[in-house]
């Protein structure tokens, strides 16, 4: 290969400005692909497209190396799922699995061969807009959910990634969930510990399960940019872990090494990120336009150059381009299927949330002769979520209200807006409370508009936007039973209103079938198992607040110093409004004594790979059959570096028949039993002491017992 062809092959050129700032560069895909300078283009879809352009690059080409195209699907291709949030809410990461492969196979059947999923930055900012493209507060969680999203997208080939599946792509490494504030792009500074035992986990996994592809970050971590981070790039995620895949920079994230005030010019940018191992260039130009210059001056090791080059060619081999340069455009998916579309409902029905449900007002009775739908979410469309791909523009969602009466046999539904997702009109709400009064059973369906969240869609205040508190406390003020759902991206901050309602189902960003899904919860088809992947704060202002929080020397609760002088704010209830792990069922659930098959252990023999099994049982002690979470977490009371209250390091959904009874076991190991100190180059101890382990329904369970680690 030439150096140009070389260069080439590092270059990613955006076919649209879709998911970034300016216009594309379709314009010069063409040339670029025919001179053999050019090694991926993004945001493309479509069998006749791709395969044109992908002619080009084989045909024309001098030695005929094929493009890889990109695109971002991250909760779907035409067949829109639940956001990945809402897909962590569902303590079942069969979940994500089944939507990466649908989303595989329709991508695919378009020319896509690279999705860039999943994302797994862990965060406790919920201001912070992508958290509706993660997994939440906690990395076990996160960790759990990007591998089985690789397995779903690449399939169980192992290294080679067959027809109908793509190349997945961990993002953002790393720690780009931390930002300050929860402002997009933001800064980050974190210790050493934090780092590896919150933020890093879920990438290692994904790794391990086998991801083709790594995106850097468009973060600064302790004052280094992530597309600059040797130690992060090289040190960790290529010669630590092994990772033998490219890593591909986010939208002009090596151009934005200057704006950073990191690199003096672009040719500093490129010498600066090839160095630290990024391997391609999305967008921006800096590789191809300075490296034969940083070669010449010694400013760039050749040896470094042909890496690249070689895992972007890897990638290439991984997906059978080069035996299979075109798709089929005979199988080119052009509408959801039946089947997809019935997976796409499951999934949201396994991801809602049930938060109180006072008096049983859930489910709703079918024989309710009429039932007052109100809110401006009721009958929108806009339940694709953020990041929902093509299919969201050409598929609309089922709405509620059409999922309601199709559920509802005979039952009328009065409908009433009430207010606007936004604004501060509220002379619709007489009408939607007078629904309210005529009515059987009301319904008030409120959330936050899907471009509130996503990349770019920071928020300062967590509340619902425009009147809609309005328009529920004027409902509340009725009198009468009613429930509410929510249609969010994030955990919201919700108003005094709360205490009012009956119930409070999450119904997140739901995707395609989110109003049948709704309604199969709302009337009892699917039981609300789902439970909360991140806290909801009672107010914005206590933000951030997470449930593996380390104590303080002056802890606030029963039994501690006097509340003045502990850790809380003077004018708010301590806590979460509702903590991470929280959710109801339809049934009601027992858990017996918690047991250790060995309660007593050594730390060399812990550290040498001996485990102990944690084991419960659960009775459903209800009228009828119900799903639960059961959630481990542990606690080392007494460690040479400050250890979160409690950890999640196990979890299972189970479905119990009334009165039924099931023993739920885990097994815990080094892993789960040591920490990560704040020795530079990582350090994981495992310390004598006692750990407590808790088996319950929540992350506030007192369900516990004690493994003495000696």
């Amino acid at each position: 290969m030439t150096l140009a062809e070389k260069l080439g092959q590092l270059q990613q050129f955006a076919w649209t400005g879709d998911t970034g700032p300016g216009q594309g560069q379709a314009a010069q895909v063409r040339g670029m692909a025919r001179a053999g300078r050019l090694g991926s283009v993004l945001n493309v879809s479509g069998a006749a497209l791709t395969n044109e352009l992908q002619r080009v690059a084989v045909e024309e080409s001098r030695l005929g190396i094929p493009l890889v195209f990109g695109l971002d699907v991250v909760h779907g291709f035409l067949t829109t799922f639940p956001i990945p949030l809402a897909q962590a809410a569902s303590f079942d990461t069969g979940v994500a699995e089944r939507d990466a492969e649908v989303s595989a196979r329709e991508a695919r059947s378009h020319g896509v061969h690279w999705v860039f999923s999943p994302m797994m930055d862990v965060t406790r900012e919920p201001r912070w807009g992508r958290i509706s493209e993660g997994f939440g507060e906690d990395s076990y969680l996160t960790a759990a959910f990007a591998a089985a999203k690789v397995r779903g997208y690449q399939g169980p080939d192992g290294a080679a990634i067959r027809p109908g599946r793509v190349a997945a792509c961990a993002k953002h490494f790393a720690a780009y969930g931390a930002v300050e504030g929860g402002r997009e792009y933001n800064t980050v500074d974190l210790s050493e510990s934090r780092l590896r035992a919150v933020h890093l986990p879920p990438f290692r996994a994904a790794v391990d399960a086998g991801a083709a592809t790594v995106m850097a970050a468009f973060t600064a971590m302790n004052g280094v940019p992530a597309h600059a981070d040797r130690r992060a790039l090289t040190g960790i995620l290529k010669d630590d872990w092994g990772f033998g895949g490219p890593v591909v920079s986010d939208w002009t994230g090596v151009a934005e090494l200057v704006a950073h005030g990191f690199a003096a010019d672009a040719r500093d940018a490129a010498r600066l990120a090839l160095g630290a191992g990024v391997d391609m260039e999305m967008v921006s130009t800096c590789f191809a336009d300075h490296a034969e210059g940083l070669l010449a001056d010694g400013r760039l090791a050749r040896e470094r150059l042909d890496d690249a080059v070689a895992r972007v060619l890897r990638l290439k081999f991984r997906l059978g381009l080069f035996e299979r340069p075109y798709c089929d455009g005979r199988e080119e998916v052009t509408i959801p299927s039946a089947r997809d579309r019935r997976a796409a409902r499951r999934a949201a029905g396994r991801s809602m949330v049930l938060l109180k449900n006072d008096g049983g007002l859930l489910p709703l009775a079918r024989g309710a002769r009429s039932i007052a739908l109100v809110g401006p979410f009721a009958e929108s469309h806009d339940l694709h979520g953020a990041w929902a791909g093509p299919g969201a523009g050409r598929f609309p969602a089922v709405t509620i209200a059409q999922g309601v009466r199709e559920a509802a046999g005979g039952a009328e539904i009065v409908r009433a807006r009430g207010v606007a997702p936004e604004g501060r009109d509220v002379s619709g709400i007489p009408a939607a409370v007078a629904a309210v009064e005529a009515a059987d059973a009301a319904v008030v369906v409120v959330g936050e508009p899907s471009f509130l969240s996503g990349e770019g869609g920071s928020r300062s205040d967590l509340g619902l936007p425009g009147e809609q508190d309005a328009l529920v406390a004027a409902v509340a003020a009725t009198g009468r039973p009613f429930a509410v759902v929510l249609v969010c991206g994030r955990p919201l901050a919700l108003g005094p209103w709360l205490d009012a309602a009956s119930a409070v189902l999450v119904a997140w960003q739901p995707g395609a079938e989110g109003g049948r899904a709704v309604a199969d919860v709302l009337f009892g088809d699917v039981d609300p198992g789902g439970r909360l992947p991140v806290s909801f704060p009672r107010v914005t202002g206590q933000v951030p607040i997470h449930y593996d929080h380390e104590s303080t020397g002056r802890p606030c609760g029963p039994g501690h110093v006097d509340p003045r002088y502990g850790s809380r704010y003077l004018d708010l209830e301590n806590g979460p409004r509702f903590a991470f792990g929280h959710g109801l069922s339809y049934t009601a659930f027992r858990y017996g004594e918690p047991s250790l098959d060995v309660p007593v252990l050594s730390a060399e023999e812990i550290r040498a790979g001996a485990t102990v099994e944690a084991s419960v049982r659960v009775t459903n002690t209800g009228g009828r059959e119900g799903d639960e979470v059961v959630q481990l977490y542990v606690h080392d009371r007494v460690a040479s570096l400050v250890q979160p209250v409690r950890r999640l390091r196990g979890f299972r959904r189970i479905t119990l028949p009334a009165g039924g009874s099931t023993t739920v076991r885990f097994t815990l190991g080094a892993g789960d039993l040591g920490f990560w100190t704040n020795a530079a180059g990582g350090e994981f101890l495992v310390e004598p002491g006692e750990t407590d382990v808790y088996l319950g329904g929540g992350s506030s369970t007192p369900n516990r017992c004690t493994l003495t680690v000696t």
